[in-house]
């Protein structure tokens, strides 16, 4: 009995002893990690979730949001706070959480240095700071965290080499510092990582040669170095890795030859990637040992030889690509490997472009997988023809059998390919007729028939291809009209190319529905007639050819409005008439080509007429005048004829009007006399220079329904948007009325009167009328009617308020590129191509608004400045003085400043709405602040993060059209399209004016990166 009152006497000692010890030693220890954590807290500049909102006394920091304590010594041991948007520091303060086992801080918004206080963290297991825009090196201190097993430190913008103390990581399993700016050679030390299982390096710009010490990583498993700047051979001993499933040294100089026993040595690999470097040889036929494997891909190297056969064995198989490089003989046996690829039913791509392949099509390709999606076998020397079972490939989105030696006809089943998006078949030998079928594939973005033997009309079935971008069926033998259906295509917005066949009849009217198109091409044809007025309605035009036709008349005066045509040729033809004047003041117009026609008169000095080198006219023997270089005879001018016939006419006009009134009596001369008085009192109210008329209060008041709230479709700054129908043609406008109560409305009256005097332009809103009189009440009344837009503003696509009864609405990533492009060709108008520069001073999405087409009109110009060359006079530099020059979010910084307005704070407007169009953030969202912008988010993110901030809607939508996201090379062209667009948002909205990118350089890069998304003209996709 004592003995058991000593032992528990004993034990409940103990416990006091250790209670009192907890008691004493614990606070201050946790004491230390809360500080830490505060801190860490205190380097935060933004936290747009609120998520460290409970970081703070109520709650006992383990409770902290991303904080987990261990349950042992309630100390912090897990530190998670990734996918938050935080931006800001990482504090050094943080390696006093000493028992800190994984930080995890992946896709915010970090800068600045990561901190070396880091490698004092001995217990860390796990470092996520990937996707941040971290900078400075790598710190070498954090090789004392012994115990880590997981490093990653990838997408960010870290610089310098890879230090070699990493390679002292013994217990580091995965290591990824992908998507940098590293340089330097990869450290021979790495190959010391015993139990590295993957690692990542690509898209840096690493350089030398791939140490052969990485082959002593025996459990290396991923092994991912492309896009890098490694040379020399890869070491045979990396080639013995046999744990290795992922390799890839794409986009490197790297050469050499492959081994013979690749598929013996590694036969656990599911994905080999040695495209776009100099391999040379053959590809090895052991492969087909490694019968995991999923993906090869040889592309472009100087690969030599024959595909091995026995790939069919690889029943795994996804995507074989070989194109690009000198393989095949010539002979017909080269194309046998096709025929065991019908075992494989999971291949989704399959390509040998490009080589030397030759003998008759491969049947056995209508058996492959129906999971089959992209095949391209062009610029070979294939001959034969398709087989008919093509239309089995029922999942084929892309197929390109280009430039070899392909007869016969084109399949009829071909129109059963549903899914099929571009179609490549040029530069073949096919003849027959274009199938009707073809119209059955309404997926169609790009179809390329030119350069074979085609005959026959075109099929008017073509005008159910609404989707096509591009149509190519030039340097055929086709006969017959133009299918009004097919200039109906309202999507064709590449290139309509119809040259070097036998077309005949007129060019339709139905040509004025393609609006977005840059390039018609109908040269070379036998199309007679007038050329039609309505082909002024394609605005977006920059290549117009219609020469070597029969086209007679006289140039109509609708392509006034082609203010973008760089080249126009409208040679040999039966064209008669003066050549107008308006073809001088295109701005950007580069080639014109009028000669072999009948043209007479005297020919301008200015303009492309002034440059020989840009402008032909020969061949027309009755024009006069010009430049000496064009070598036309001199103007013979009968001044007394002239004057005789202005005298006749002078006396001869108010006779006749004299008679009129005496015939007709008293009473017309009467009505005669009031309108002109009313013209004289129009005149002096009318601001649009001729092209705009007024209307009356009584007309408007009848349209808008009495300006029923139930018409009201906006309010702006300084008045509200009515819409109305005038019911004698059932014309439907758009009325801004005034608020003259406002102050600046009126000057906002005359400043947008004054800027739209002389303007003209396919993306402006176009004035058709204005109001200023007296309503019923007997109040100044004051407004300006608009075409109607039916697809409203930019703001309500995307900012919809479902709230009101918006329907959600999606822009694809084609649709924002339009858009913008649009906007840019609005802004360069203004600027540089009307006279004296104009500055709108408001651009913002709620003042773009879209057509039935989706094309892009810029509006509300209340706020616009005309930038007078001379300043002498400030009233007229001054046309509204309205303080703020612009919106909040969208204003230049220079006028905050008291700057003066120029077109640079347009193009730094533009330039926000650029990024706002791309990433489906307003400027002025809460998230903007303490210093961070749209802009500076978009800069952050630039390039490697780009397609973390792009408007997730946009992606959705471009999904189902524009691009795929399970092919990688529509996620290239997307991020490389993407990227480039937010470079151009960020060269606009520069904080000195003078910095930013002019509007006519936007234009061009816009355009470009327009053609190269959607792989056409130069950028054409192989």
């Amino acid at each position: 009995m004592a003995c058991r009152v000593f032992w528990s006497f004993f034990i409940h000692a103990i416990f006091l002893i250790s209670f009192s010890e907890t008691a004493t030693s614990t606070p201050s220890r946790n004491e230390t990690d809360r500080l830490a954590l505060l801190a860490f807290k205190a380097e935060i500049t933004d936290d747009p979730f609120q998520t460290l909102s409970s970081w703070n006394d109520s709650l006992h920091f383990c409770k902290w949001r991303g904080v987990t304590c261990n349950r042992k010594h309630h100390r912090v041991s897990l530190l998670n706070l990734t996918s938050l948007s935080i931006a800001g520091t990482l504090s050094p303060h943080i390696a006093n959480l000493s028992f800190l086992t994984t930080i995890d801080l992946s896709n915010n918004r970090f800068h600045g240095r990561v901190p070396h206080e880091l490698g004092h963290l001995f217990r860390l297991q796990r470092l996520h700071l990937s996707s941040n825009s971290f900078k400075g090196e790598i710190p070498a201190a954090i090789s004392n965290c012994s115990k880590l097993f997981i490093l990653n430190i990838s997408s960010n913008n870290l610089v310098g080499e890879i230090p070699f103390e990493l390679g002292s990581l013994s217990n580091l399993e995965h290591l990824y510092l992908y998507k940098n700016d590293l340089t330097g050679n990869i450290p021979p030390s790495l190959g010391n990582l015993s139990s590295l299982t993957r690692l990542s390096l690509r898209r840096n710009m690493l350089d030398g040669r791939i140490p052969d010490d990485l082959g002593r990583i025996s459990k290396l498993r991923f092994l991912h170095i492309a896009e890098n700047n490694l040379s020399g051979t890869i070491p045979s001993s990396i080639y013995n890795l046999s744990d290795i499933f992922f390799f890839s040294v794409t986009d490197n100089q790297l050469q050499g030859t492959l081994p013979s026993n690749l598929g013996l040595t590694l036969p656990n690999l599911e994905s080999f990637y040695v495209s776009r470097n100099r391999f040379t040889g053959s590809i090895p036929v052991s492969l087909s040992n490694a019968s995991f494997l999923e993906v090869l891909c040889f592309t472009n190297n100087d690969f030599t030889g024959g595909v091995p056969m026995d790939l069919g064995n690889l029943r795994s198989l996804n995507i074989l690509t070989v194109g690009g490089n000198q393989m095949g003989t010539g002979k017909a046996e080269d194309l046998k490997f096709v025929d065991s690829l019908t075992n494989c039913s999971y291949l989704g791509e399959f390509g040998f472009q490009e080589n030397r392949f030759a003998g008759p099509f491969p049947n056995s390709i209508v058996n492959f997988s129906t999971q089959l999606h992209w095949l391209a076998i062009g610029e070979n020397h294939l001959s034969g023809s398709i087989p008919e079972g093509i239309e089995n490939l029922v999942h084929l989105r892309t197929l390109y059998m280009n430039n070899n030696q392909l007869t016969g006809e084109i399949p009829v089943g071909i129109g059963k390919l549903g899914n099929l998006r571009r179609l490549g078949l040029w530069g073949n030998g096919f003849s027959g007729k274009i199938p009707s079928s073809i119209g059955n594939m309404t997926e169609l973005i790009e179809l390329y028939l030119q350069e074979n033997h085609l005959e026959g009309s075109i099929p008017p079935s073509l005008g159910n291809c609404q989707k096509l971008y591009v149509l190519n069926i030039s340097k055929n033998n086709l006969s017959g009209i133009i299918p009004k259906q097919v200039m109906s295509i309202s999507s064709l917005s590449i290139s309509l190319n119809l040259a070097q066949n036998s077309l005949t009849g007129f060019l339709p009217s139905e040509v004025g529905s393609l609006k977005n198109l840059g390039e018609i091409d109908v040269s070379e044809n036998k199309l007679t007639g007038e050329i039609p007025h309505m082909l002024g309605d394609c605005k977006s035009l920059v290549i117009l050819r219609l020469q070597s036709n029969f086209f007679n008349g006289t140039i109509p005066s609708s392509l006034s409005d082609l203010r973008g045509v760089e080249v126009l040729d409208l040679s040999r033809n039966n064209l008669t008439g003066q050549i107008p004047e308006f073809l001088g003041s295109f701005p950007v117009l580069k080639n014109l080509n009028l000669s072999f026609n009948d043209f007479d008169g005297k020919l301008q000095d200015r303009g492309v007429f002034g440059n020989a080198s840009r402008v032909s006219v020969m061949g027309n023997h009755k024009l006069c005048g010009g430049i000496p270089q064009l070598q036309l005879p001199e103007c013979v001018i009968q001044a007394t004829k002239r004057r005789k016939m202005s005298f006749s006419l002078m006396v001869f006009i108010p006779t006749i009007a004299i008679a009129v009134c005496l015939i007709f009596s008293p009473c017309l001369c009467a009505v005669l006399y009031r309108r002109r008085k009313l013209r004289k009192k129009l005149s002096s109210t009318s601001f649009m220079g001729g092209q705009c008329t007024s209307i009356s209060y009584s007309d408007l008041h009848k349209a808008t329904n009495e300006f029923s709230p139930s018409n009201l479709i906006g309010v702006g700054s300084f008045g509200s948007v009515y819409i109305g129908t005038f019911a004698s043609d059932n014309t439907t406008i758009a009325v801004k009325v005034l608020n003259l109560q406002r102050q600046g409305a009126s000057k906002s009256f005359i400043a947008e009167c004054e800027a739209l005097r002389n303007v003209r332009h396919r993306n402006l809103v176009e004035v058709i009328a204005s109001c200023s009189t007296i309503d019923f009440k007997g109040n100044e009344f004051k407004a300006l009617v608009h075409e109607f837009m039916p697809n409203g503003s930019l703001e309500e696509w995307l900012h919809p308020k479902e709230e009101e009864g918006h329907h959600l609405r999606n822009l694809s990533l084609n649709q924002r590129l339009n858009i913008a492009i649009d906007v840019a060709y609005a802004l360069d108008y203004l600027h540089n191509h009307q006279g004296t520069p104009i500055a709108h001073c408001d651009l913002k999405p709620t003042n773009i608004l879209l057509d039935n087409d989706m094309v892009a009109h810029v509006g509300d110009f209340g706020l616009a400045k005309i930038l007078f060359e001379t300043t002498n006079n400030s009233s007229r530099t001054d046309i509204s003085s309205i303080a703020i020059k612009g919106s909040i979010g969208y204003v230049a910084p220079e006028y905050g400043m008291g700057g003066d307005v120029s077109t640079f704070g347009d193009v730094y407007s533009y330039g926000i709405l650029l990024l706002e169009l791309f990433t489906g953030r307003r400027p002025t969202e809460d998230m903007f602040k303490n210093g961070l912008s749209l802009r500076e988010f978009a800069k952050m993110a630039f390039p490697d993060r780009v397609m973390q901030i792009a408007d997730p809607i946009m992606l959705e939508e471009s999904s189902r059209g524009d691009i795929s996201n399970n092919v990688e090379g529509d996620r290239q062209r997307l991020l490389e399209c993407f990227a480039s667009v937010v470079r151009v948002g960020i060269g606009c909205s520069k904080e000195t004016p003078k910095e930013r990118m002019q509007m006519k350089e936007v234009v061009a890069e816009m355009l470009v990166i327009r053609d190269k998304f959607l792989g056409v003209g130069i950028y054409k996709e192989r």
